[in-house]
């Protein structure tokens, strides 16, 4: 935690109220986004009990599984749930775009992608579990399963594992992204009710919040009181009718908390990184749909050591780029920075536009700015920087010392001899400098999975589904 997110938490214990710790929304929105409540069977980490899910807050769909130790049933529960998602996810295929690419073959990619929003992180992982316990399902074989359930399971990893991809907005969990705009004035773990994180950040902490009789869990477990009080005596009577009433008691406050939540993201202006990053989830989305169109396997139960390598250093790049690109584009996420010393605030107080470094050929303009500045600075000269007031811009730190800062622009002032307008800041301008710049970085020299050493377990076989994958259980 952070010094800042702990001085807000601090304060929304003081006021009653939480504080923000954004001033934009750093995550992607949809017009449409699909609401996915999830609850399981205590004691089993993914045999479906109910959902509750669709795109309109008005009309919610529930989906039961009168008992849930049937295992037919769990297949005509995940056939139905099928039956709702997919035509959801395969709706935004039919319109696409072609994308250019340097040095690569074009490719199509969907206009829109879908948005999976389930209550907190045990509603990714129960999807990730139900993915895997589906996907390598098939309707014929010792094991026959309506036909939609393997590639409702497909899909449902893929989302699971896009979810925890930084910066990626497919499969958002509400009190995740709720957290990362308000801090509330208690733990984090406690941040995972969603009532009560809810409550925190409209009207205040109160009782009911975290009493399970006015709101239920949010998922995917249920109340313990509920379950051997109400749920375990209908399952035994053999009343679906009685199940699916008293399950729906379950979810539908989670279904008003999950609109609410998402109305009071919506109410945050969007930052100016989120488009860019929702055109690589609807990259990605695309990939995904032309690898299932292809006939290829389903996702394999382990990555290779090469594969594994590889998707660890993306998400490493994705990391570094979703910091930076979040500290760009939102003061108080920059104000983080600032208090480390890794970013510096100030007022222009002096420039010099004309400054050249060189002779003849090699004469390049390299103009001066000079900011009178309060933070701290634990750069070293020739530090490189980056500005959010012109992002397109590059710099190095040239001197600090008793408050003031000399920087040198070194890119992003046009290819004149002298700089285009706007190009040096103005005196008197507020701007801010940090070392935090979201360049380009390569893919790791990797070798091919072929030539994976024996240290690593050799080169991996190649997948291919075998009837014994469908005897994987659901606990």
């Amino acid at each position: 935690m952070s010094l800042l997110t702990s001085l807000a938490r601090l304060r929304a214990l003081d006021e009653k109220i939480a504080q923000p710790v954004a001033t934009v929304r750093h995550c992607h929105l949809a017009e449409r986004p699909m609401v996915f409540i999830p609850l399981k069977l205590s004691g089993e980490a993914a045999a479906p009990l109910a959902a509750m899910l669709g795109t309109d807050r008005g009309d919610p769909r529930l989906l039961v599984v009168p008992q849930p130790r049937n295992r037919d049933l769990r297949f005509a529960w995940a056939a139905e749930l099928a039956g709702v998602l997919l035509p959801y996810v395969e709706g935004f295929l039919g319109a696409t775009e072609t994308v250019e690419r340097r040095n690569a073959d074009p490719y199509e990619r969907t206009v829109d992608a879908p948005q999976i929003i389930v209550p907190n992180q045990g509603g990714v992982a129960f999807a990730r579990l139900l993915g895997r316990s589906t996907r390598f399902r098939r309707p014929d074989g010792p094991y026959p399963v309506p036909e939609s359930v393997p590639l409702l399971g497909r899909w449902l990893t893929y989302f699971a594992e896009r979810a925890a991809y930084p910066g990626s907005s497919l499969m958002l969990a509400a009190t995740d992204e709720l957290g990362r705009h308000w801090a509330s004035g208690q733990s984090s773990l406690e941040d995972a009710n969603l009532a009560a994180l809810m409550s925190w950040i409209t009207t205040g902490p109160n009782d009911e919040a975290e009493d399970p009789l006015v709101w239920p869990p949010a998922g995917p477990a249920t109340d313990p009181g509920f379950d051997a009080e109400v749920l375990a005596p209908a399952i035994d009577a053999g009343s679906p009718e009685r199940v699916a009433e008293a399950l729906r008691t379950q979810l539908e406050p989670t279904w008003r908390l999950m609109w609410q939540a998402i109305d009071l993201l919506a109410g945050l202006p969007e930052g100016a990184s989120v488009a860019q990053r929702w055109e690589q989830d609807r990259g990605s989305f695309s990939g995904m749909a032309a690898h299932i169109a292809e006939g290829a396997p389903p996702q394999a139960r382990r990555d290779g050591a090469v594969a594994a390598a590889a998707k660890l250093a993306r998400m490493e790049r994705a990391q570094a780029a979703y910091d930076v690109q979040r500290a760009y584009d939102d003061p108080l996420v920059m104000a983080e920075y600032r208090l480390s010393g890794e970013a510096f605030a100030g007022e222009v107080i002096e420039t010099v536009p004309d400054n050249v470094e060189g002779e003849g050929r090699s004469r390049k303009l390299r103009p001066l700015v000079v900011i009178k500045t309060d933070d701290p600075v634990r750069l070293a000269p020739g530090t490189s920087l980056g500005t959010p007031q012109r992002r397109a811009q590059g710099a190095a730190l040239v001197s600090a010392d008793d408050g003031l800062v000399t920087v040198k622009i070194t890119k992003g002032m046009g290819r004149g001899r002298t700089a285009a307008p706007g190009a040096v800041p103005e005196i008197g301008e507020r701007v801010c400098y940090t070392s935090l710049t979201d360049d380009f970085q390569g893919s790791p020299a990797l070798p091919e999975a072929e030539a994976t050493p024996w240290t690593h377990g050799g080169p991996p076989q190649e997948y291919t589904p075998v009837d014994e994958d469908a005897q994987e259980e659901w606990s």
